[in-house]
């Protein structure tokens, strides 16, 4: 197993950047607003030749009162747990505080090899702060910057002075070459979990962790951060995405709700299967319909989850009434899964999970070509596309160009003028001919080549 450092501090020091350097990316969202991070978020991390993996904790402020923040503190400490090494963050341009003091403690409690990094230690003022962080009794401080990258090599030889020798991972006379590539009924399937604010998405992913992995809350716009977590449910592996939730564009005036959102747009297009969770009492806003056709337009594997189900009783006319209420709301999706599910009571996983790898293999789905082209022919006899300004249009055959999603591209003689209203009649016929329920299929149309255009007689 990796080994793995869990970055801890009070709020504001820098943390998230620092995880954000080391990762190489930037997963976890950075804000001037202190406690900007809430949930852990993991990460694997790299500096030179040397591999980890690294947590970004919550910022602990002892003054700090509430039930959230005790949570908060609860991941920390987790984490800490989680840990083979602590780096304690420190802002060194800010100085020393009472709350650093008292963490310093906390990390010294953990009885764990700690690192002090001392952050935003360019400038004069940097050099200052970093010197004061000696009366915390942890060590020489490593002064760096992870806004700019400075001080990186200093960091580099304090990590690897904890970190075990690496292993030998192969000898001169393996094999490496000829590695196939990972099959897609094995690999983890990449599932977002989207929605609007408080629809229980944090919730459900704690039930199928069976443990308080992810904040959760009455208040909504608890959630800031994408955070994945690895699931094996019956023996399939999962990588799930815990998201903010998603309000109208108008009603999001913050600057860190819109990078909480911006974040949950990302997700999505990371992932493979998308389920769009609503809530039971408020289902089938307007949002929620905004978010189904981003997912589609994204081009992912739909699935849809109504949470809260044990509010509603016990009727299955309910459960009737959703199915045609999707088909309507949503004719672009059409005969996407729905599953009725309670997140706190844990009622409908099995059958969320069902969904979810359905939806992913209908999304890799390929048709044959011969049956394609059978298909093809009996639902152009069955409606020709109609005549456009007198002339006729002639649509020769079809083709899958690729799948995730199921993608067509139909060879025809004037592709500008197919009507849009065609396309949707062939999307439809295709999607039910191959039993392809809810996910995006795509028609691209590309004229045939003339045979005789070069042959055309010039004029004199």
């Amino acid at each position: 197993m990796s080994f793995t450092f869990a970055i801890i501090g009070r709020p504001n020091v820098g943390k998230s950047t620092l995880f954000n350097r080391l990762v190489g990316q930037k997963l976890a969202l950075v804000d001037d607003t202190p406690g900007v991070t809430r949930d852990r978020r993991e990460g694997q991390g790299k500096l030179g030749d040397l591999e980890f993996t690294i947590i970004d904790t919550a910022g602990l402020d002892e003054g700090a009162k509430g039930s959230l923040v005790a949570r908060m503190q609860e991941q920390t400490e987790a984490a800490i747990a989680l840990a083979d090494a602590l780096m304690f963050v420190i802002d060194a341009r800010a100085g020393l505080t009472p709350n650093d003091r008292a963490f310093a403690d906390f990390a010294r409690r953990a009885n764990k090899p700690v690192i002090l990094v001392a952050n935003k230690s360019e400038g004069r003022h940097g050099e200052i702060g970093a010197m004061e962080s000696y009366a915390l009794g942890l060590g020489d401080p490593i002064q760096i910057s992870a806004e700019h990258g400075e001080g990186l090599s200093d960091l580099y030889d304090a990590l690897r002075a904890v970190m075990p020798e690496p292993d030998v991972l192969f000898d001169e006379d393996d094999d490496v070459e000829g590695v196939s590539e990972e099959d897609f009924s094995t690999r983890p399937i990449r599932v977002a979990i989207v929605g609007r604010p408080n629809a229980g998405k944090s919730t459900m992913i704690n039930h199928l962790l069976g443990e308080e992995r992810l904040l959760t809350s009455a208040e909504a716009g608890t959630t800031r951060d994408s955070i994945s977590v690895e699931v094996d449910y019956k023996g399939r592996q999962f990588r799930i995405f815990d998201t903010a939730g998603l309000r109208r564009r108008s009603r999001i005036e913050e600057k860190l709700e819109k990078l909480s959102v911006a974040d949950a747009l990302r997700a999505i297009r990371f992932a493979e299967v998308v389920v769009l969770m609503m809530d039971s009492q408020n289902k089938f806003e307007e949002q929620d319909l905004r978010i189904a056709d981003l997912i589609e337009r994204e081009g992912r594997a739909l699935v849809i989850a109504v949470n809260k189900w044990d509010l509603m009783g016990k009727q299955a006319s309910l459960v009737a009434g959703l199915r045609a209420d999707v088909d309507h709301l949503l004719p672009q999706v059409k005969g996407v899964p729905i599953v009725a599910v309670s997140g706190l009571m844990g009622e409908g996983i099995d059958r969320l999970m069902k969904a979810i790898e359905d939806s992913y293999a209908v999304w890799n789905r390929r048709v044959p070509t011969a049956s394609l082209n059978r298909w093809f022919e009996q639902a152009v006899e069955t409606n020709p596309p109609p005549a456009v300004s007198g002339r006729r249009l002639k649509l020769n055959y079809v083709t899958q160009a690729k799948a995730r999603p199921p993608s067509f591209i139909v060879f025809c003689s004037r592709a500008d003028a197919v009507p849009e209203s065609y396309l949707r009649y062939l999307v439809n016929s295709l999607r039910a001919f191959f039993d392809l329920p809810g996910t995006p299929v795509r028609i691209t149309l590309r004229e045939k080549a003339n045979p005789f255009a070069h042959k055309r007689r010039r004029p004199n």
